[in-house]
Order: C-alpha cells, then structure tokens, then sequence
C-alpha cells in the first residue's frame, strides 16, 4: 500500500484519461437506473449493491458477454446522453482534465439508432460535461472486433460520414484470440486518410505478434494495453526506440484473467525496457477501480514518489491527441500542482 499523502497527491493531480470504454464507464449508480427502467428484460441487476457480483468475470469472454449486456440497456437518446454525461461527471471528479473516450457505435446502430441521431446525442453530452465540469471529452471510434468486416464497415462509414467534432482517432476492440488484426488494415487506411490517428487493442490476451501486427499493418501510433510485448525483447527495443505508447490498465488486466496478479504485471517490466506507457482505467466500475486507483497501483508496481506519479501523468498529456496548446497549459497544471502541493 502507498502512504496515505500518495493517496492524497493522487487524488488532486490534474490527468489525462487516454484508454476508457464509454459503457465500462458507466458507475454502479448509472447502470442500476438503465437496468430498472429495462427491468424484465435484462439480466443486469437494478441493484447498485447487486453489480459487483455481477462483474466478477470468469475470463475475458465472460466479460465481453456482461459487457454486451450493459451495451443492450441503452436503448434511446436518453439513455445514451445520461450516459455520456454521468461519465463525464465521474471523470471530473477525479481531476481528469482531458479524455480520449472510446465509443464502439456499431454496438448501438445494430440495436436501432440512427448514425446521424448516435453522434448528435454524444456531441450534445460532449458539450455538456465541457460546460458542466471542465472536462475536454474526446472520441476515438472503435470497430468491435468481433463482429468482424461488417462492423468495420460501419464503424469506418460512421466515422467518416458524420465526423463528429469530438473524433479524434480509430480503434479496434474487442476479443483478440481469433480476430487477426491484418483484416482491418484497410479500414484503418482509410481512416488515417481522412486524419484520425491509429490506436488498436494487441497483445492483452494474446502474444507480442499481435502487436507487431497493430504496428504493422494498422501503423498504430498508441497501443491499448500491449502488455504481452515483453515476451519479446525486438518489439520491447522497436516500442521504445520509435516512442510507441502502451495504454496500461493494471486491474482490468488482472480482473479478465489476462494477468494472474498485479504482483505479476508486467508494467515495470516494459518501464525498465524503456517503453513509454500511460496509466489508465479501461472500465473502471466493472473492474471495481477508478483512475486514481490505477495511479496508485502503478505507484506502488513502480517505487515511484510525488514527482514519479506527476511524471505519469504528464506522459498522459503528453501521448495525447490533445492540442498543443492544451497539452501546453494541462502540463503547465500538472507542474503548479506538483510544485505546490506540501508547501
């Protein structure tokens, strides 16, 4: 455990978010209010006390079914905005500053929306938590990669036909085993083409040639997660010499079974090799952690002081998609904050 004024420091540090799923943002509190306006359709308890039974996950397909099942509880605008904007509240409470939200729109045009209404709906909310609370939401569109070609067409179609003003990059979710990443090299082509940056899921549950396909073929500029590349010391040599960021999220790794323990993480594995990596929270509420949690868990994986934890997150700022001038001024936070905290 870090000592309580880590804990303190943590909590007040101006951050960047760079890898969180929209859905798996969803607290307790959200997904208990959809599940009681569904009630009777849905296997998701109403009961806020009754959801984290419900998220221990067996292994990562177990997840991917819970997942689908919160996914299906957003069923109208409503439910969508509400969403959107809980999670904004959340992450302003923890001094996020900054946001790159991951959003798979394919998981809700297949249950009904309109690609025009989807993106309208979540710029409105963008907006709003702006306005409300301070914090900048970005958007990186996700294909599920489960759903293969067809949803990579629609996720590319979406992306480039309504361009909302929050889309900043190009994802690939969703299971990996089974799903080889060379399948959507076009997709994400075209995607580059038009602006939006490369940042696939490789190597969580699968090995490090996953990621050297993420590289390869989709030219991926940030990883999510990544963390199976220190099984192979070239790509270790290749992530740090060409500044390749890993998105780290210690306790979602642990919870879908893709690491034993956080006692076996390899995160200062990947530091020590000289891999730049960010810390982050995947789906925080379902892996009962927040981003303040996962700082502190790196904290203590890593021996790191005050300044090691500031340095963490301006690595965040830093690997970001923000502007440079935002990336100027949230750093310039992050120092006044680190300089003055204990003085």
């Amino acid at each position: 455990m870090i000592a309580p004024d880590l804990t303190e420091f943590i909590a007040g540090l101006p951050k960047a978010e760079l890898h969180v799923h929209h859905v798996g943002s969803a607290s307790p509190q959200i997904v208990a209010e959809l599940a009681a306006r569904h009630e009777g359709s849905t296997p998701v308890p109403a009961d806020p006390d009754l959801l984290a039974d419900y998220f221990v996950f067996r292994d990562f397909a177990h997840f991917i079914e819970v997942y689908l099942a919160v996914v299906d509880l957003i069923r109208d605008p409503e439910d969508v905005w509400a969403l959107f904007h809980g999670v904004g509240r959340d992450l302003a409470a923890q001094r996020v500053r900054y946001a790159e939200l991951t959003v798979t729109p394919h998981l809700h045009l297949s249950r009904g929306f309109a690609a025009a209404e989807f993106c309208e709906v979540i710029e409105d909310a963008r907006r709003a938590v702006e306005r409300d609370y301070g914090t900048i939401l970005r958007w990186c569109f996700d294909i599920p990669g489960e759903d293969g070609i067809p949803g990579a067409d629609q996720t590319l179609k979406v992306a480039l036909e309504q361009r909302p003003d929050g889309l900043v990059s190009f994802g690939l979710g969703g299971p990996e085993i089974g799903v080889p990443r060379t399948q959507f090299a076009p997709h994400f082509a075209a995607a580059r083409a038009a602006g939006l940056r490369s940042v696939p899921h490789a190597g969580e549950t699968t090995g490090a040639a996953t990621v050297w396909e993420a590289i390869r073929e989709l030219k991926a500029e940030r990883i999510g997660h990544g963390v199976r590349s220190v099984e192979d010391p070239a790509l270790l040599d290749h992530l740090a010499s060409e500044g390749i960021v890993l998105e780290v999220c210690p306790t979602s790794n642990v919870r879908t079974r893709a690491v034993g323990s956080l006692a076996e993480h390899p995160l200062a594995a990947l530091v020590k090799a000289g891999v730049p990596v960010t810390i982050n929270s995947d789906d925080p509420p379902m892996f009962g952690t927040t981003l303040n949690d996962e700082y502190a868990v790196a904290a203590e994986l890593l021996g790191l002081d005050r300044d090691g934890v500031a340095d963490l997150a301006r690595n965040a700022v830093r690997a970001s998609f923000l502007t440079v001038e935002g990336k100027n001024a949230l750093i310039a936070e992050i120092d006044a904050y680190a300089a003055g905290v204990g003085t």
